[in-house]
Order: C-alpha cells, then structure tokens, then sequence
C-alpha cells in the first residue's frame, strides 16, 4: 500500500515509514551481553530473538483499566520507562502487555530509526516485514502525539488504531504524525509515554542514517527485555 501522506508502508509490513519531501529491567533470560560498546551502547547481539511463536488470534483482555501498568525496556543503549495506558488505550496496552510477558519482544531489533523523529521495533524478522500472526484495532487517540509517546505502527490500508506487533516511540518531532489525522481522531494506537529513560530513546534514535531516513540504524540495536509491572 502507498499512502499519500507522511509515510508510506508496506502491506505485510507494519511498518511505520517517512516519506521524503512530504507535505509501531533485565532478567536472566534476556541474555544481555556483557562486552562491545560503541558510544555508550552495546554491540554484541543477544543469545535469544523473541520467543518466535505466531499466534492464531488476538489476545483475551486481561488487563483492568483501573490497574497501573509500567513497562521498562532493557535495550543496547540502557534503560527507559513507559507508563502504560490502560485507561484510555485497553485494547492496546492488552495486546501489548500479552506479546511482552510471552517473551515476543525479548531480543528483537529496533529496526528502524528517524532522525529527529521515532524509533520502531517489534518485528520478530527484523525486516519490517513482521508481525505476531494477527491484527487488533485498537484506541486511535483524539488529542495530538508528544515526544516520548509509544504507539502502534499500521499500514495505511488499515484502520486507525490497527495493531500487530511493531510500535514505535516519538523521540523528536511529532507534528507529521499529527498531520495524519483521519476524521476527528488520529491514525496510530497510542497506548503509552515514556516517563524516565527518555535520553535512552533519543540515544538509540542517534544511529539513524541521516541519508536512508526510512532504513535500518548504522549498527544493529536490540530490545533485551520488556519488562510488565501491574499495580492494583
């Protein structure tokens, strides 16, 4: 599919894509590596790439919208917190409270970076072209995007909303997400914020290759470990 706005995806992809010229706390089983830093950020990959399992279905709902969900991700360049949505976003913080406690994302690339913009992971290929074997619509939000918001990547043959696996967090400037509105609401899920950590994010968004601004990073960087904490 080809959208005429901001971004261009690929149909199987999930993929969040900018379009040029326009107007998705560690444990022993994450594997991490010990040595190889470049910049602050490790190098070697990790023993484990996600638990690799494609699933039939979306989800069950088990989370509880008065509960507080926080997500950490351990990734190369440290560590950053995400306050997870239940509230507003239910069906997205679910689907991704799910994939994180199965494992899905522990040892996954960040396979995209923008400069001044997101980074985005999730794909259990590394490719783009990934997901977990099922679609959700989930909550398309109805104020703008903020830096630091974590959000479900679509194509833009699908509705607003529409998650699979890959997300992306806004480490720069949200204003062509928010140029792509559709109706009254906007077309990505968002389902969190970044509350601590966001240097991190903008860390691992500083090994975007300024001249492939809809490519891989100029060095692989990885998700160890997602990890859920739920407080009720």
């Amino acid at each position: 599919m080809r959208d005429t706005g901001p971004f261009t995806y690929r149909r199987t992809a999930l993929v969040l894509v900018l379009a040029l010229g326009l107007a998705a706390c560690g444990s022993s089983n994450s594997a991490k590596p010990a040595a190889g830093t470049v910049d602050g950020c490790v190098t070697t990959k990790p023993s484990k790439a996600g638990n690799g399992k494609q699933y039939d279905s979306a989800p069950p709902m088990t989370v509880h919208t008065g509960a507080t969900y926080t997500a950490t991700f351990d990734t190369t360049c440290g560590k950053f917190t995400v306050a997870l949505d239940a509230k507003n976003s239910p069906k997205g913080v679910n689907n991704f409270v799910f994939l994180a406690r199965a494992g899905f994302y522990d040892g996954l690339q960040w396979h995209r970076v923008v400069q001044d913009f997101v980074i985005q992971g999730g794909d259990p290929t590394g490719t783009g072209g990934g997901g977990p074997g099922y679609s959700v619509v989930t909550e398309s939000p109805t104020r703008p995007y903020e830096t630091g918001d974590l959000a479900w990547a679509k194509t833009g043959a699908e509705a607003p909303g529409t998650a699979g696996s890959q997300f992306f967090v806004t480490t720069g400037d949200p204003g062509p997400l928010n140029a792509t509105q559709n109706g009254s609401t906007y077309d990505y899920g968002y389902f969190g914020h970044v509350t601590a950590g966001l240097a991190v994010a903008k860390k691992l968004e500083s090994f975007a290759v300024p001249s492939d601004p809809n490519g891989a990073p100029s060095q692989p960087l990885y998700i160890f470990k997602i990890t859920i904490t739920e407080t009720i």
